[in-house]
C-alpha cells in the first residue's frame, strides 16, 4: 500500500516515513501544501497523512479541493491545534480522522490501519489465490502450510499484484506503486524483484503464479 505524507516539518516527515516503511508501506512525502496537493491529485494513494498548517496551501484547503475533485482517498489530519472547532472544521472539510501533535507513533499507525481497512479496496485482510494466502495485517505469506519470508519490497509488489488479480499491471505502474514518485522508472529493478519472488514461491509450489505479459508487465490470474 502507498501513503502520501504532507508535512512541512522535515524531521517529523522523515520520522513518519521511516516508521511507515518499517511497517511495509511505500511512502511519498511533500513539505508544502502546493506540492502535496499536486501529488495527491496525480498519484494513486491508499491514504493521505496531512498536516493542518502548511506553507502555500493549508490542510483544510487541500482536503476541500481534493474532495471537490472526487478524490476519495482517506485523509488523516495532523494538527498542533487542540481546539474542538479546528478538529470539527477538518472533519467537515472531508477528512476521515485527526491526530493531535505530539503523538505516539503507535497511535498514528493504529489510526492509519483503521482508515486503510475502511477503504473499499482494502476490505479483505486475507487475500487468497490458489495455494497463496497473504495476510495484509501481519504482512505474511503462506503457501499451503509453509510460511514464506519476504522483504518489504517483495511484499509490496506481491500484494499489489494480488489486489489487482486478473489485471495486467505494467512495470511502470508497479515501480510507481512500490517506490517514491521520483524514482527512475526506466530501471529493471521490478524484473529483479519479480525473479526473486518467483524463486521463493517456486520452492513451495509447482504452480506458475506470476505470469509475464511480454512487453507490458505482469499478472496473477485467479483460476
Amino acid at each position: 500500500m502507498k501513503i502520501l505524507v504532507i508535512e512541512d516539518e522535515k524531521k517529523v516527515a522523515s520520522f513518519i516515513k521511516k516508521g511507515l516503511e518499517e511497517e511495509y508501506y511505500t511512502v511519498d512525502t511533500a513539505h508544502n501544501g502546493k506540492d502535496g496537493y499536486e501529488l495527491a491529485l496525480e498519484g494513486e494513494y491508499d491514504l493521505i497523512i496531512l498536516d493542518l498548517m502548511l506553507p502555500f496551501k493549508d490542510g483544510i484547503s487541500i482536503t476541500k479541493d481534493l474532495r471537490a475533485n472526487k478524490i476519495v482517498t482517506p485523509i488523516l489530519l495532523l494538527t498542533a491545534k487542540d481546539k474542538i472547532q479546528d478538529k470539527v472544521d477538518g472533519l467537515d472539510a472531508g477528512a476521515d480522522d485527526y491526530l493531535t501533535k505530539p503523538f505516539a507513533f503507535e497511535e498514528l499507525i493504529a489510526r492509519a490501519r483503521a482508515l486503510l481497512r475502511r477503504n473499499e479496496n482494502t476490505k479483505s485482510l486475507l487475500i487468497k489465490v490458489g495455494e497463496l494466502s497473504l495476510d495484509t495485517q501481519l504482512h505474511s505469506l503462506n503457501i499451503g502450510t509453509q510460511k514464506v519470508d519476504l522483504t518489504p519490497k517483495e511484499y509490496s509488489i506481491l500484494e499489489y499484484l494480488l489486489r489487482n488479480k486478473n489485471r495486467v499491471i505494467s512495470r511502470t505502474k508497479l515501480t510507481q506503486h512500490v517506490y517514491e514518485y521520483n524514482f527512475d522508472t526506466d530501471t529493471n529493478v521490478i524484473d529483479v524483484y519479480i525473479n526473486k519472488l518467483r524463486g521463493k514461491i517456486e520452492q513451495h509450489t509447482k504452480a506458475e503464479v506470476i505470469h509475464t505479459v511480454r512487453g507490458i508487465g505482469y499478472v496473477i490470474n485467479e483460476n
